[in-house]
């Protein structure tokens, strides 16, 4: 870490407010309206608070009392604290996918950190997209950063039976769509699952890049296991608040925080556990924004010797909440020592060792010892082949098994609207040795990659027991969902990839040990439906969606826009 401290003089803020010319003046006076005086903030490290809270954001719901605490941290350190509210990615009601908009929010908080009078910045999230796209504005604009991490849910009850949001609302959903339970039985189930603020309490997309951050060093050490709605939350978002006025003063910024160790670090713990999916995505994009590049080779290599210690649902039994009072990702770590660099930095200036050295597991069930895991290897295993030249992933922990090595024939939907029209068709020629194909789901084609890769089981199937079969898509699934579902193929189906190529009757082999996915079609076959393909017009002609189709990479590079994830960096605003 360098060896600097900053002085009054030297705080970005001072550009705008620190000069005797006519724009400063107005600047100090127009202070006034929001009942400052210049004594209130003159001298003062200016602290923007990104807030990523709304009415339709209901992991969020508790950020209107978070911010008042994180600015009372801010005003106890002698900072001045701006609260700038930022696009509000709710998971559940954002449509057609908040991973459309991970990205225009990573740069719309860019630009607000840019334009604004701050010398650091609290960044507020939890929410799916929210945690990787404020790290992507923080990398990028390399001021003096934190995250406050929103925190998961409490625990799910229903009738005695303890539940997990998306994973076992998806379980009640296949036994309704079986015709098991009723519809007030089902309403039940799900309205058990939501019963305090925050994100989902399983290790969803959610609470893995929350846990990813705390490992990458940009949270308070400690600070991504704690429930939503405990009281040790509201500490942590007022330490957050006085720490970024320390941290403006050392001139402690990313880039003396995050380094190529880090990510191999947040790496480790995702595998070990059993994490989203969606990080491999984020990983990427994040890791671009600090001129880091990951691949998706490197993520297997340490999937294959990283074992699963956190028995957390969808891959294990247990809930966030039991996570944290088994001593939380800090104890994980703290187990997981060997498999980490321990030098590496978090915002306090101090190394990961220096973290987790006191770190204690509680309770030996939900964080299990290295030499009893759940599963000997990652949660995330990488696959290629011929249907993915490029790569796609699968959360081999959540599969069944018994599909760990499988040949099946194609059962192939032409997008969305062609599965939900014909998956519960009586007729559909399936079995459960079928292979499950969706086309033109992916970052362009959907658009926006939606949460669709775990493709719902055909009613008739259900009706006889199915719970599980093998599926492909080039989109993405929830964190919270399980089953043998082969996700972000690349390249996508839409830039013509040989997945829009398969036809039903095709057989398809898997094999997650050797990491193969291959369609058993012999190359002329292939050059002559490559010939055939007509490609699909993209439905968007203006807006952001349009330049989103335009400019974004693929899975395995991230899904980030060409134009922000590389290049120069923005010189600072004029100040006329």
């Amino acid at each position: 870490m360098a060896d600097r401290k900053m002085k009054l003089e030297d705080l970005r803020s001072q550009r705008w407010y620190g000069a005797n010319d006519l724009r400063s003046v107005s600047h100090r006076a127009r202070s006034r309206q929001l009942g400052f005086s210049k004594e209130d903030f003159a001298g003062k490290p200016k602290i923007g608070i990104l807030n990523t809270w709304s009415d339709m954001n209901t992991c969020h719901g508790h950020f209107k009392q978070r911010v008042e605490e994180i600015k009372r941290g801010v005003y106890e350190a002698g900072g001045y604290p701006i609260e700038l509210p930022a696009m509000s990615l709710g998971e559940i009601m954002v449509k057609p996918s908040t991973m459309l908009y991970r990205n225009f929010l990573a740069m719309e908080a860019e630009e607000l950190i840019r334009c604004h009078p701050i010398d650091g910045v609290v960044m507020m999230g939890g929410c799916d997209k929210t945690t990787p796209a404020l790290l992507m504005a923080a990398f990028t604009m390399n001021l003096p950063a934190i995250y406050m991490p929103a925190g998961t849910m409490l625990r799910g009850y229903w009738a005695g039976e303890t539940l997990g949001s998306g994973t076992d609302t998806l379980r009640y959903w296949a036994d309704r769509r079986a015709g098991l339970i009723d519809d007030e039985t089902m309403e039940n189930a799900f309205g058990g699952t939501a019963r305090s603020h925050g994100t989902c309490m399983v290790m969803g997309t959610a609470a893995t890049m929350m846990s990813l951050a705390e490992t990458l060093g940009m949270t308070l050490p400690g600070a991504s296991s704690i429930p939503a709605v405990d009281s040790n939350h509201a500490l942590m978002a007022t330490a957050s608040g006085r720490r970024i006025v320390d941290m403006v003063w050392e001139d402690l910024r990313p880039s003396d925080i995050v380094t190529e160790a880090s990510f191999d670090n947040a790496t480790v713990v995702d595998m070990a556990l059993g994490g989203s999916t969606n990080a491999m995505i984020h990983l990427i994009a994040v890791a671009g924004r600090a001129g880091i590049k990951l691949d998706l080779e490197g993520f297997d290599k340490i999937s294959r010797k990283t074992p699963v210690l956190g028995n957390i649902k969808p891959s294990g039994k247990f809930l966030m909440e039991d996570f944290y009072y088994a001593g939380g990702l800090r104890a994980l770590m703290g187990r997981l020592a060997d498999h980490l660099d321990l030098s590496a930095l978090n915002v306090t200036g101090a190394t990961l060792g220096e973290a987790i050295k006191d770190a204690k597991v509680y309770l030996e069930d939900v964080i299990l010892p290295v030499d009893k895991p759940l599963y000997h290897e990652g949660g995330t295993a990488i696959l290629r082949g011929n249907i993915a030249p490029d790569g796609c992933v699968i959360k081999q922990t959540a599969a069944d098994p018994k599909f760990h090595k499988h040949r099946g024939p194609a059962v192939v939907f032409e997008g969305y609207d062609d599965l939900h029209a014909r998956i519960d068709d009586p007729d559909l020629n399936v079995t459960e040795d079928s292979v499950l194909v969706l086309k033109y789901a992916g970052p362009v084609g959907a658009p926006g990659m939606p949460e669709w890769g775990m493709l719902p089981i055909p009613k008739k199937l259900l009706e006889k027991g199915v719970r599980d079969m093998v599926r492909i898509s080039d989109c993405r699934m929830s964190g919270t969902a399980y089953g043998t579902c082969i996700l972000h193929v690349a390249p996508e189906a839409h830039l013509g990839g040989p997945l829009a190529l398969i036809q039903d009757g095709d057989m398809i082999e898997l094999d997650i040990p050797e990491r193969r996915l291959n369609l058993e079609v012999d190359d002329a076959e292939m050059t002559a439906r490559r010939e055939a393909w007509i490609p699909r017009p993209y439905p968007y002609s203006r807006g952001y969606t349009a330049m989103y189709a335009a400019h974004v990479t693929q899975a395995n590079e991230g899904c980030d826009l060409d134009f922000l994830h590389a290049g120069a960096e923005t010189p600072e605003p004029p100040i006329y």
